[in-house]
C-alpha cells in the first residue's frame, strides 16, 4: 500500500519533469502548405493541317529549336505557288512599262511614217500645181480646193505617226509604272505571307524542356491555333503556398524560403517572386486541416534553375522561411 502511494505521488513529479524538459526544446519553425506548379508552354500552328508528323513523345527531353511536330501543308503549299506566279506576272508588267515597245512595232511605225511623209509630199506639190492652174482658169476652183484640203490631211497624218513614233519609243507615263510597281510590291507581300504560313506547318520546340503531354496523333485534324503538344522548360516550374493574413505582412518578393517534399532530398531553396494582393478564405487544395477556414494569401516561389526539375507539378509541398 505505502509502495503504490509512492509510486502515485512519484507520476506528477516525472510528468512535471518531462513537460518542463520539453518547454526548453525550441519551437518547431513556422511552415505553410502548398504544391508544385508548372507553366507549361502549349505549341501550335497557326494554320489548319492533318498532323503528318509528330517527332515526340510524353516525358522526352528536347532541346531549343528540335523538331516537334509538323502538319500536311498542302494548301499552304498550293497558295505559295499561286503567289509566287501572280508576283511573276506582276514583275514582268512593271519590266515592260520601263521601254518602249518591240523593236518590230516600232518598224512598223517608222515606215508608216515613211509613207505619209511620201504622200503629204505628193499631195503638197499637186495643191501647189493645181492653185495655179485655177488662177489661169485651166482647172475648177473646187480641184484646186480639194487638192489643198488632201495635202493638209496628208501633214496631219505625218504628224500623227510621229507621236505615235515617239510615244512608242519611250516607257509608260510616271503614275502607269508607279501603279505596276506598287502591284508587285504587294505580289511580292502576299508571296511572303504565303510562304511564312507554310513554314509554320512545322513547329520546333522554343525552348530547353520537358515534353509533359501530345494531344493529338498522327493522321488527326488540327485546328488552327488548337495546342498539339506541352512543355514544361526546366525554369518554369514553381512553388504555390498559402500564407495566413498574420504572416504575410512579414513576407515580401526575394525572401528566400525553403521547399520540402516527399522523396526530394535535402531541402529545395527558392525565393518569393509574387505575393497575391487579394486574401482566400481556404486554399483550392487542402494538405493540413490547421489551415481551413483561415484568411490566407497565395504567395508564389521559384527555385533555381538547377533545382527546378525536382518539383514535380502537383506534387504537395512544406515551405518554411530560410533561416
Amino acid at each position: 500500500m505505502a509502495e503504490a502511494f509512492a509510486r502515485t505521488r512519484a507520476l506528477p513529479a516525472a510528468l512535471l519533469a518531462a513537460l518542463a524538459a520539453a518547454g526548453c526544446q525550441p519551437a518547431p519553425p513556422a511552415g505553410w502548405s502548398g504544391y508544385a506548379e508548372g507553366d507549361y508552354v502549349y505549341v501550335a500552328a497557326p494554320v489548319a493541317g492533318r498532323l503528318q508528323r509528330l517527332d515526340v513523345a510524353a516525358g522526352d527531353q528536347v532541346r531549343a529549336g528540335a523538331p516537334l511536330f509538323a502538319l500536311d501543308g498542302q494548301t499552304e503549299r498550293d497558295a505559295a505557288d499561286t503567289a509566287q506566279a501572280q508576283l511573276a506576272a506582276a514583275q514582268a508588267q512593271a519590266a515592260n512599262l520601263q521601254t518602249g515597245r518591240r523593236p518590230d512595232e516600232v518598224a512598223q511605225i517608222e515606215a508608216q511614217l515613211a509613207q505619209a511623209r511620201a504622200q503629204a509630199a505628193l499631195n503638197q506639190t499637186d495643191a501647189a500645181r493645181k492653185a495655179a492652174l485655177a488662177a489661169e482658169a485651166a482647172v475648177s476652183r473646187m480641184e484646186a480646193d480639194a487638192a489643198r484640203t488632201a495635202a493638209a490631211q496628208s501633214r496631219q497624218r505625218v504628224a500623227e505617226l510621229e507621236a505615235a513614233l515617239r510615244t512608242a519609243r519611250e516607257p509608260a507615263r510616271v503614275q502607269e509604272r508607279a501603279a505596276a510597281q506598287a502591284q508587285a510590291e504587294a505580289a511580292a507581300g502576299t508571296l511572303a505571307q504565303q510562304r511564312w504560313r507554310l513554314a509554320q506547318t512545322a513547329q520546333g520546340a522554343p525552348a530547353d524542356a520537358e515534353v509533359a503531354d501530345t494531344y493529338y496523333r498522327v493522321g488527326e485534324w488540327v485546328a488552327a491555333g488548337q495546342p498539339v503538344l506541352a512543355l514544361l522548360p526546366p525554369g518554369q516550374r514553381k512553388a504555390r503556398f498559402y500564407v495566413p493574413e498574420s504572416d504575410v505582412g512579414a513576407l515580401k518578393p526575394g525572401d528566400a524560403v525553403l521547399l520540402a517534399c516527399d522523396g526530394c532530398g535535402a531541402p529545395i531553396a527558392a525565393r518569393v517572386s509574387r505575393i497575391a494582393s487579394q486574401p482566400e478564405y481556404t486554399p483550392p487544395v487542402i494538405y493540413s486541416n490547421a489551415q481551413r477556414a483561415k484568411l490566407v494569401f497565395l504567395v508564389e516561389a521559384r527555385p533555381g534553375a538547377a533545382d527546378a526539375p525536382r518539383l514535380k507539378p502537383g506534387q504537395p509541398l512544406d515551405v518554411r522561411r530560410a533561416s
